[in-house]
């Protein structure tokens, strides 16, 4: 496996405009990117600093989990998504999903599980941020 660096983390959200405006306000993100997933059914804000991403708040997944359950992955970045899927088949690591979705933005990702059943992504930038 080949991680280049953390990616973000992802909260899902109730209300993704008063959770943007929370994260702005309060701990002074900015919001960097934001759209309708590939599915058309989840919203999706990335918001950061100094060009990086920080957080992705998730707004149609369950919004009714308890407190300790509002973080729903933790995401590390790869140059070839592709590659690393073979790499985790190989080890016998269960996907969340089999195929690789493409985001509206060009970026990929994958989700796996953990040993714990924590939800793990892998996300390749677009070819353009690489």
């Amino acid at each position: 496996m080949t991680i280049t660096s953390f990616n973000h983390v992802g909260i899902m959200v109730s209300d993704i405009q008063s959770s943007k405006k929370f994260y702005q306000q309060v701990l002074g993100l900015k919001v960097m990117e934001e759209f309708v997933h590939s599915n058309g059914e989840l919203h999706l804000a990335f918001l950061g600093k100094d060009n990086q991403t920080i957080i992705e708040l998730i707004e149609g997944y369950n919004p009714n989990l308890p407190v300790e359950g509002k973080v729903h992955h933790v995401a590390f970045s790869v140059q070839d998504i592709e590659k690393e899927k073979e790499h985790l088949q190989s080890l016998g690591v269960p996907l969340v999903w089999n195929d690789i979705t493409t985001l509206p933005n060009g970026g990929k990702y994958l989700f796996f599980h953990g040993p714990d059943g924590e939800w793990i992504e892998l996300y390749e930038k677009r070819v353009e941020d690489n």
